[in-house]
């Protein structure tokens, strides 16, 4: 898949998380362990974005430098909402994920940067 499908697919996937540590605050419950959910490549965008299919100048762009650290980001606030979920500390997962807290966060500027990455490569990828 080019670099403008994965993309497309990872924004929408990275949303969806949201959602679904709302309903593990809610449950108590995951199907995904606080281990994995820290772990940056293993999600399917992960997968892709570690993997040997990006091409290499698509990774010389400034942008991909800047997607891998903040996908390493939010992949630790969401392990570490995760956690708090899963122990039953309902409130402070509850609250890190606010607006203002760093999940929300980096998760915009996740989005932000993975946008800018897939208009700088232009369709060339």
């Amino acid at each position: 898949m080019s670099l403008e499908g994965e993309i497309d697919k990872a924004v929408g996937a990275h949303r969806a998380w949201k959602q679904r540590l709302k309903a593990v605050i809610e449950t108590g419950e995951s199907e995904i362990t606080v281990e994995a959910a820290s772990r940056d490549d293993l999600c399917a965008f992960g997968q892709w974005l570690y993997g040997t299919t990006i091409a290499q100048g698509a990774k010389e762009l400034p942008d991909y430098k800047g997607v891998k650290a903040l996908h390493a980001s939010f992949h630790h606030y969401a392990a570490e909402i995760l956690d708090l979920a899963l122990q039953g500390k309902k409130a402070e997962a509850s609250a890190l994920l606010g607006v203002t807290a760093n999940y929300s966060k980096v998760s915009a500027q996740l989005t932000q940067a993975m946008i800018k990455w897939q208009k700088d490569a232009g369709g060339r990828f």
